[in-house]
């Protein structure tokens, strides 16, 4: 039986590079991170730090020009890298690891009642007959909180919220180990947007599913997040424990992200970051966030910083190398 803080997925050193005419795009670039059973891990970042090509990554939605495209991903104790295009659509895509798309309210299809495309994953990937498929629709609207008469509506007929529902709804028809959400709450109110991560919440606790939220809306996803990952020019710069995260983080990145949030009972205002991220046609040498960074020393220029245990968390930041820092005429204690 699985145990509820068995690891779900793994990846280790993914990468994603695609080819243009001026060079390969690295936009991921030797991604490690762990999703564990009935958690949900929050990948934040910037716009343009791969965060999308990561999910395509992971769920091999390739676009033509993938190039480089390599590393480990494991589901539970198998590789799902090893398995070829056609296998991995059978027994993996929508199947074992489903996603609700970017904009997913105008990802459906318009000329196709709401029932009938949630059902159609149960037809398609579980081999499902269509009156079962359809039963399967039904409970998972119910799950979702969309009124049983909206099965035969079309998706023009529903509110902002009903949509992102009804989306969410076809990504666990199927009942998949893992979740894949990208900016589910981007185009709504505030409201709208609270109740999706409440929803969110009770369905990773009703129906056992593992989330991945992509966003760069911190707030809202700290109602979700049980980890957060840090993304950075095609790399993630620190991962670990949510709580921990949102109170202390280590990065001078995450500094800076959680700088720029707006404080409901504080005065202190928020900060924005100088500079602009590098391009991923030609990263920097070293660190790549070291021209930005307010901490920069001689050694974030010479080598690219690995991953450094940080109690139970890790970052990738030459700060918390201990040896380093003893070596420094100026070293102090990083706070």
């Amino acid at each position: 039986m699985d145990q509820p803080n068995e690891t779900v997925l793994r990846a280790r050193n993914l990468r994603l590079y695609f080819q243009t005419r001026r060079g390969p795009v690295q936009a991921v670039d030797g991604v490690d991170f762990d999703l564990r059973k009935n958690e949900a891990t929050v990948i934040i970042g910037e716009s343009g730090c791969g965060k999308s090509s990561l999910a395509k990554a992971i769920l091999r939605l390739l676009p033509r020009n993938a190039g480089t495209y390599d590393g480990e991903v494991w589901l539970h104790d198998q590789n799902i890298m090893l398995l070829n295009d056609e296998s991995f659509r059978k027994e993996i895509r929508w199947r074992r690891i489903s996603m609700v798309p970017q904009a997913a309210m105008n990802a459906l299809n318009p000329v196709m009642r709401i029932g009938d495309q949630v059902s159609e994953p149960a037809i398609v990937h579980m081999n499902m007959t269509k009156e079962d498929a359809t039963k399967s629709a039904v409970r998972m609207l119910e799950h979702v909180g969309v009124p049983i008469d909206f099965l035969h509506r079309y998706a023009f007929e529903l509110s902002g919220g009903m949509r992102q529902r009804s989306a969410l709804a076809m990504a666990l028809v199927t009942l998949p180990d893992v979740v894949i959400l990208d900016e589910p709450t981007s185009a709504l109110d505030v409201l709208t947007q609270a109740s999706i991560m409440n929803l969110m919440k009770r369905m990773k606790k009703e129906l056992e599913t593992s989330f991945i939220l992509i966003t760069h809306d911190i707030a809202t996803s700290s109602e979700l997040a049980d980890n957060v990952a840090v993304m950075y020019a095609g790399q993630i710069v620190e991962v670990g424990d949510a709580r921990r995260f949102f109170t202390k983080p280590l990065h001078p990145y995450s500094h800076a992200l959680m700088a720029s949030v707006p404080r409901l009972r504080e005065t202190i205002e928020p900060e924005f970051i100088t500079g602009q991220p590098p391009s991923l046609l030609n990263p920097p040498t070293g660190c790549r966030f070291k021209d930005r960074c307010p901490k920069r020393f001689d050694k974030c220029d010479e080598a690219p910083p690995m991953f450094i245990e940080e109690g139970d968390r890790q970052v990738r930041c030459w700060l918390y190398d201990d040896a380093i820092q003893m070596s420094r005429p100026e070293y102090q204690v990083v706070a």
